[in-house]
């Protein structure tokens, strides 16, 4: 009976039966089992972003792609296989019929491993081979919602919205329960997948009402809760957030906190009592079953405190927050952010800098977002750099205008107060020390034999490392406390004297001599501490020469000069520009930036409403300085500055027009011109990289050098020095070589025709004849050009010959005769002296200026 029974050609009861049990209680069985593993590792797997609107269903679409065969998951590879035995070893097709009727459940289990290990179209296959073979099926509406979730999967959604109402249409009657419920939601995401967010709404009502998985309801109301919150509809997300509350514990914990904080975020904080309201959130924090979640309550309390204008105590729980964020590298952001921006806003830069650099770390790069904090960071640096500069000169301007005794009685006071400080510090490390030694485990001791030998342990090192590290909040463990460290090291010269890290460092003959090592450290210490609690150091260290004092107060000036405008112009803090620009001009600053800083503080007394101010000093500048270009501004205001033939973009413009025709002389002298009357001016840096440029072309590399050298020293922090030490960095190493390279290794060759300048010779009259003759090879692609050499020197260079025999052979060929139809000589067009060289070796000579050095190589 039992061979008869294995037979899947016999259509009997028995065989029927028999595979059908087979299918349905072993194979398919284990496949399911093996799915449902699969599913929650994939659940595991995947983070909820509760700050972007949920998903419907949880699973991350990897872009990864896998050959036939490859496999993401075990535990889908092995459901498939069970699927595909099921279908292989059990299926009974007898007559164009199958008689397993649990044939069409391995389908089904083969379409939703496929689908879950990211195959979509083998997946479709499966659900599409049961619709149709198996139309009679009682999981029939379970294969068509699973083929337009795959649809969906393929990027077909308006397909998939068709079909999902066309089966909710036509089996009203008869789809209900979790089928009902798995329709709807599929429905919906294809709603959320082509924006139609408020159709998506009735349908999540729907899966929400039907289904029986709690945690498949709680996520249908939040994310119903989240589309009303996009619609400004608040009551209404307040509903389904309750709804998730009330669950409780039947959902997972980060759905019931989401919920209490998204409900938090959507109660208007006008009507709300703050007392009732704080114990709320209060009560949040201190729950127990909420420490996972801290970090989000943290800063849910965070705002509401910032909201309410108490920045100290905000402050708090956003670093509270940051302490306890792990994962979520957003909240993590926003927290940094959130502080960098309150310190801004309370114009400490330099810590509102430190924030965003800390805020762009958690943030992925080359997104919008990342760009706006780093522009903004970026903006800081120059705030940053001049406030030091700023605040450290008028500190050393200040004491040098005391007088001495006044100097000694503050550095006096500074010098005592170091020692305090000093002995306090040594105190709370003998403090530590002797809480350290309580908690360390007996010191094991060493006799002078074991240590003669060199096998013994240094006095206080040893420690049972399980003590150490057992409490994180004293930082008991030994390497997170510097005093005990310290006291390690001292104690390991002692013993061993000073080694090198080294193989056999114990060996006797390796031993440093301990006494001269202990007395020299003694010395040292003690110098160091005569130094640091001695007044007279500090009065040592004050610029005494004029010149010296002279150049700080220049750089103070500059500084306040430079923060006057990144206020005004970056920021459009116009008071911290007035008083920046206010304070320059009292401090008797150089001719260069008076006149400016008075234009500048003109337009911002303008955008301040100080009429009186703004008239007084408008007055002063045309009277003071008639023929400026900003009196003629203010006399004119009709005209802008950008279309005036004087301004610095008009003639930047034309000076670059006159580096592009070689006039590279006349670049260099106006050039200068430009900057001398600009000074001061954001303009000036551009003028600098021309006058450079054109130096380069000119005299070469070393003036080049010199030229952006400078720019990256004194314009540190425009973009034009940003530039120029990205120059001296990644271009001066390749621009640096001179060496000349073999003419067998390139493939490109000129032919130069040299000229001098004094000689006034006609050089336009020659690039005419020549351009005749290169019209006539047919066989090369030839153009000609002139190049300026130095100030002296011109090339005539002709372009696009293939090898140096090449480019020799058509420079002699230029002297060949030619005959009239009479066959009468004419005399050769082309007879001046002429060499030859490769495009390479010749960018060389150009940058380098070494012509005589090719030229004796030849």
């Amino acid at each position: 009976m039992l061979i008869q029974s294995c037979s899947r050609k016999n259509d009997k009861f028995l065989n029927r039966k028999f595979h059908a049990t087979a299918t349905k209680y072993n194979v398919l069985y284990n496949g399911n089992i093996a799915l449902q593993r699969g599913i929650e590792g994939v659940n595991n797997e995947y983070t909820e972003n509760f700050w972007e609107l949920l998903p419907i269903e949880r699973m991350d679409v990897s872009e990864d792609i896998f050959l036939p065969g490859q496999t993401k998951n075990a535990d889908f590879e092995r459901a498939e296989e069970k699927a595909i035995k099921a279908i292989q070893v059990h299926g009974m097709n007898i007559g164009g019929k199958e008689k397993n009727p649990q044939i069409d459940e391995a389908y089904l289990l083969l379409g939703q491993a496929r689908y879950f290990d990211q195959r979509f179209v083998p997946a479709m296959a499966a659900f599409n081979n049961i619709l149709n073979k198996y139309p009679t099926s009682d999981k029939i509406n379970q294969v068509k919602i699973w083929r337009e979730k795959t649809n969906m999967r393929l990027d077909n959604n308006a397909g998939a919205i068709e079909k999902l109402k066309r089966l909710l249409e036509e089996e009203k009657e008869d789809i209900e329960g979790q089928d009902l419920a798995d329709a709807a939601a599929a429905l919906a995401q294809a709603y959320l997948n082509t924006k139609s967010n408020d159709s998506a709404i009735a349908q999540l009502t729907i899966a929400a009402e039907n289904t029986k998985i709690k945690r498949e309801k709680a996520r249908y109301h939040f994310i119903k809760g989240q589309l009303y919150n996009q619609f400004g509809e608040k009551d209404s997300a307040n509903v389904e957030f309750d709804a998730i509350i009330e669950m409780h514990r039947q959902v997972p914990r980060s759905f019931y906190i989401n919920a209490h904080l998204e409900k938090s975020y959507n109660t208007d904080a006008s009507n709300i009592d703050d007392i009732e309201f704080e114990e709320y959130l209060t009560e949040l924090e201190e729950n127990r079953e909420n420490r996972p979640f801290l970090d989000k309550i943290y800063y849910r309390i965070a705002e509401y405190h910032r909201n309410k204008m108490s920045d100290s105590l905000a402050e708090v729980y956003y670093n509270k927050s940051l302490r306890k964020t792990t994962s979520d590298k957003y909240l993590k952001s926003l927290s940094y952010e959130t502080l960098g921006n309150m310190y801004f806003d309370k114009n400490v830069y330099k810590t509102a800098g430190a924030y965003y650099d800390s805020t762009l770390t958690a943030m992925v790069k080359n997104t919008k977002p990342y760009r706006v904090i780093k522009k903004k960071r970026d903006n800081l640096d120059d705030v940053i750099y001049y406030e030091g500069i700023a605040q450290t000169n008028d500190s050393i301007l200040k004491m040098v205008s005391l007088p001495k005794a006044e100097q000694l009685a503050i550095y006096t006071k500074f010098a005592e107060d170091q020692k305090l400080k000093e002995i306090e510090a040594k105190k709370e490390q003998e403090d530590a020390l002797k809480r350290q030694k309580s908690q360390s485990s007996p010191i094991t001791s060493v006799n002078n034999n074991q240590r003669s030998q060199g096998i013994g342990n240094p006095a206080g090192t040893t420690r049972d490392l399980q003590t150490l590290s057992g409490s994180k909040n004293n930082s008991t463990f030994y390497f997170y406390n510097t005093t005990t460290v310290a006291y390690g090291k001292s104690e390991f010269l002692k013993i061993w004297g000073d080694r090198k890290l080294q193989d056999n460092w114990r060996h006797s003959n390796q031993r440093a001599d301990v006494t001269n090592t202990v007395k020299s450290d003694s010395l040292t210490d003690s110098s160091v501490e005569d130094l640091r609690f001695n007044p007279e150091t500090y009065l040592a260290s004050l610029p005494t020469k004029q010149t010296e004092i002279d150049s700080i107060a220049k750089e103070r000036n500059f500084a306040y000069y430079q923060l006057g405008i990144i206020y005004k112009e970056k920021f459009k803090e116009l008071e911290l520009a007035k008083s920046k620009l206010e304070k320059l001009l009292s401090n008797n600053p150089e001719d260069r930036l008076i006149l400016p800083s008075k234009y500048n503080l003109y337009r911002i007394y303008e955008e301040l409403g100080l009429i009186r101010k703004a008239d007084a000093i408008k007055t002063a500048i045309i009277n003071e300085y008639p023929d400026s270009r900003y009196a003629e501004i203010l006399l004119n205001p009709q005209s802008e500055l950008s279309k005036d033939e004087n301004s610095p973009e008009a003639i930047y413009t034309k000076l670059y027009q006159q580096f592009n025709d070689e006039e590279y002389a006349s670049v260099i002298t106006e050039a200068e011109t430009q900057i001398k009357r600009l000074e001061g001016d954001n303009f000036v840096p551009k003028f600098e990289i021309l006058k450079a440029s054109a130096k380069g072309r000119l005299y070469g590399f070393e003036a080049y050098k010199e030229g952006i050298n400078y720019i990256a020293l004194t314009y540190v922090n425009t973009e034009e020095g940003k530039k120029a030490q990205e120059i001296i960095d990644n271009a001066f190493p390749v621009l640096a070589k001179k060496e000349f390279i073999a003419d067998d290794t390139t493939e490109k060759f000129n032919v130069i025709f040299q000229f001098q300048n004094s000689l006034k010779e006609d050089i336009d009259g020659f690039i005419k004849i020549l351009d005749e003759e290169v019209a006539k090879v047919k066989y090369f692609d030839l153009r000609t050009s002139k190049d300026v050499y130095d100030e002296n020197t011109t090339f005539v260079v002709v372009h696009g010959l293939k090898s140096i025999g090449g480019a020799k052979g058509f420079a002699e060929l230029l002297k060949t005769e030619e005959k009239d139809k009479r066959g009468r000589p004419i005399k050769p067009k082309i007879t001046r002296p002429y060499f030859a060289i490769s495009s390479p070796n010749y960018a060389i000579i150009q940058r380098h200026k070494n012509l005589n050095a090719y030229l004796k190589l030849e």
